[in-house]
């Protein structure tokens, strides 16, 4: 027995002799995170698909999403049986425009982010199917179906929605997993090779998130009929640790609700490692921002969106949203601390290194929307590790991320009182002396469309009734509006970063939104003492616009001096052109052709995605100088892009993959890749 243990010693000692595996990077030519890396960069330094050969890229593969095939996909937890392989091969060949009469629109989200890892893209769909296809050609090599459809339609939402997955694998490279948090709140973890769920990871492979939250009961829906808990996004696996993004509805109609308390899993259990209270408790800093007990009620205050980290750290940070309701704070008095702000957690304990509040009390939906970029700079000669957050509101706040010190002062400002029963506004909100906002902020009247005499006038009747003002002008019940809206601005598909040059790519949109508050409608028997009015807004006839343009564009901005290097208008505006009463006038460009979908950063250039002006009018990539934003190339585009795009290298070819539209809102969405010709 004694021999058989000291071989069994040897055999392990020899097996930690071997060399690990190298790590995914897209240095390599894999896109092994979300983003690309864990400092949310999307950033990848290939450059055989150039501004020279750009506009000779064709479609290599398309994977329509198995969504459109739901009755025919592998059911959860199932065998592989000859009928599964069949299903796969099956998808393979499957036509994009086969679509059941009788299906509902309900998978056109399909607006996730691929990985490539060894070959494989891994990604999910909009009802929480997990996907592996490969990375040359497309076909399917196994699906995964959680089911978690049936109990019913994820948070907040008409559509199902998810942007991505996450990977990991331990430092000897044999075990490999691919993580999703579904519609439902699980976290699933799968084997990343063939599919199966991972028998020692919670019960087979599924850990329920909402087990030890307050308040949390599976089933509870919000006054849309949505569930209130759902994970939308992917997660983020550091130093063996998952953390899980959660969805919780703000549409509610009760004060007490499910706090976004965020935890640290186990990469192999599943077991919960910490928690970190985003609502404090008694005792913790920060729960003396929630007066008058509030804490012991309020809910959400977590991360919705996309997460980044420093593994060298061993820091990950965190942007937080706000609590609910969102547009109505009398029930929660004080700064409401962990609410919109950017959190920087150890990954190992979960414990606080630093924390900054990017609006106090916050009242507008300002939700800190997407991943902090990553970057390391030079401010005055001084070499600074930075981490840098957009926001709804069109700011960057940048900090050191080591030690949370503002890059730049950070001033806080007056901004407007509030006039509703019980509401309590913050007299003062945060704003960044560097860089300046990438966006327009706060509705005057001089901000009317003035394209015509006759827009012009249709406008101003248009906000007759509605309160306007700066930045954080609060909620009214007579209506207010609010520009940045609560979609931003920057939203979900964030910034990219080149980290030779420490330039910072911002996607964003000139949008408002009106913010009315009332009574809650006794239907609902609501204890709130205010809600917000869906649906009240200044309209305009025929889509006619009602602020200047332009309408989206994108920002470049030189991270090391604070300072704009350029800011261009996404695309004509051809929508807005086009209208009846602007036809045939001499207008500048004036952006609006833009989706969600965010920017790509590459060695040679920024890729992006737009609606129109493709060769024969439709979507398009197009490629931009990152010096200036001149559009040197453009390639189309077989569907209107729905997810950010990314970039692989595979037995010597480079491609760009993202998701797009089908041709009708019947058609099934897919992945599609695209290489040069051959």
């Amino acid at each position: 027995m004694k021999l058989l243990g000291w071989l069994a010693s040897l055999v392990l000692f020899g097996a930690a002799l071997q060399p690990s595996p190298p790590r995914p990077s897209t240095a390599t030519g894999e896109w092994p995170t979300y983003g690309g890396d864990l400092a949310s960069t999307k950033y990848s330094p290939l450059e055989q698909i150039t501004p020279l050969n750009f506009s000779t890229l064709e479609v290599a593969w398309r994977a329509p999403s198995p969504d459109g095939m739901l009755t025919m996909t592998v059911p959860g937890g199932g065998e592989w049986t000859s009928d599964a392989r069949a299903v796969l091969a099956e998808l393979s060949r499957l036509d994009p425009k086969r679509w059941r009469d009788d299906q509902p629109p309900i998978i056109g989200n399909f607006k996730a982010t691929p990985l490539m890892v060894g070959g494989t893209l891994y990604f999910n769909t909009p009802l929480s199917i997990g996907v592996a296809v490969d990375a040359r050609t497309g076909r399917t090599k196994w699906i995964y179906n959680p089911r978690s459809y049936e109990a019913g339609t994820t948070t907040m939402s008409l559509r199902w929605n998810q942007r991505g997955v996450a990977y990991w694998r331990d430092a000897a490279g044999a075990d490999e997993r691919v993580y999703w948090g579904t519609g439902d709140g699980y976290l699933i973890a799968v084997d990343a090779k063939s599919g199966r769920p991972v028998p020692g990871f919670g019960v087979n492979g599924r850990v329920d998130l909402m087990e030890g939250l307050p308040r949390a009961r599976r089933g509870t829906r919000d006054y849309l009929n949505a569930l209130t808990y759902s994970v939308q996004s992917p997660p983020i696996v550091v130093r063996d640790v998952v953390i899980v993004p959660a969805s919780i509805s703000s549409l509610v109609s009760q004060k007490e609700q499910i706090p976004g308390f965020i935890r640290g899993y186990d990469a192999r259990t599943g077991q919960v490692r910490w928690t970190f209270h985003t609502v404090p408790r008694p005792g913790e800093p920060g729960n003396d921002t929630w007066l008058d007990g509030s804490w012991e009620h309020a809910g959400k205050v977590t991360v919705w969106t996309m997460m980044s980290a420093d593994e060298a750290l061993g820091y990950v940070y965190l942007p937080t949203n706000t609590t609910a309701p969102d547009f109505y704070g009398g029930h929660r008095p004080g700064d409401n601390l962990f609410a919109e702000s950017l959190l920087c957690l150890d990954v190992e304990t979960g414990r606080r290194v630093w924390h900054f509040q990017t609006v106090h009390h916050g009242l507008w939906d300002y939700d800190n929307p997407a991943a902090p970029n990553l970057l390391d700079i030079t401010v005055n000669g001084k070499r600074i590790k930075a981490v840098a957050q957009v926001t709804k509101q069109g700011f960057v706040y940048t900090f050191d991320r080591v030690t949370g010190e503002p890059v730049w002062p950070i001033v806080e400002k007056p901004v407007p009182p509030s006039d509703v029963p019980g509401e309590r506004a913050s007299p003062t909100q945060p704003f960044p002396s560097k860089p300046a906002p990438f966006e327009y902020q706060g509705v005057t009247m001089d901000d009317l469309v003035d394209l015509t005499p006759e827009l012009r006038r249709m406008a101003q009747e248009a906000v007759k009734g509605f309160r306007m003002g700066p930045l954080f002008t609060p909620p009214s019940l007579e209506g207010t509006l609010a520009r940045p809206g609560s979609v931003g601005g920057a939203n979900w598909s964030g910034a990219a970063v080149d980290p030779d040059t420490g330039m910072l790519y911002v996607p964003s949109r000139n949008g408002f939104a009106a913010f009315t508050l009332s009574k809650p409608d006794p239907a609902l028997n609501s204890n709130l003492l205010y809600m917000q009015v869906p649906g009240r807004s200044p309209q305009m006839p025929q889509g006619l616009p009602l602020l200047k343009p332009p309408y989206s564009r994108v920002t470049a901005i030189d991270m090391n001096t604070g300072e704009h290097r350029w800011m261009l208008p996404a695309g004509e505006g051809r929508r807005v052109r086009n209208l009846p009463q602007l036809k045939g006038l001499d207008l500048p460009p004036l952006g609006g052709d833009s989706t969600y979908s965010g920017p790509l950063a590459t060695k040679t250039m920024l890729v992006y995605a737009l609606t129109t002006g493709g060769s024969s009018g439709g979507p398009r990539l197009v490629a931009l100088d990152k010096a200036t934003g001149r559009e040197l190339a453009s390639a189309d585009l077989p569907g209107i892009a729905i997810g950010t795009p990314m970039t692989y290298l595979v037995e010597g070819r480079q491609y760009i993959a993202l998701t797009v539209q089908g041709d009708t809102p019947r058609d099934v969405p897919a992945l599609v890749a695209l290489g040069l010709a051959r």
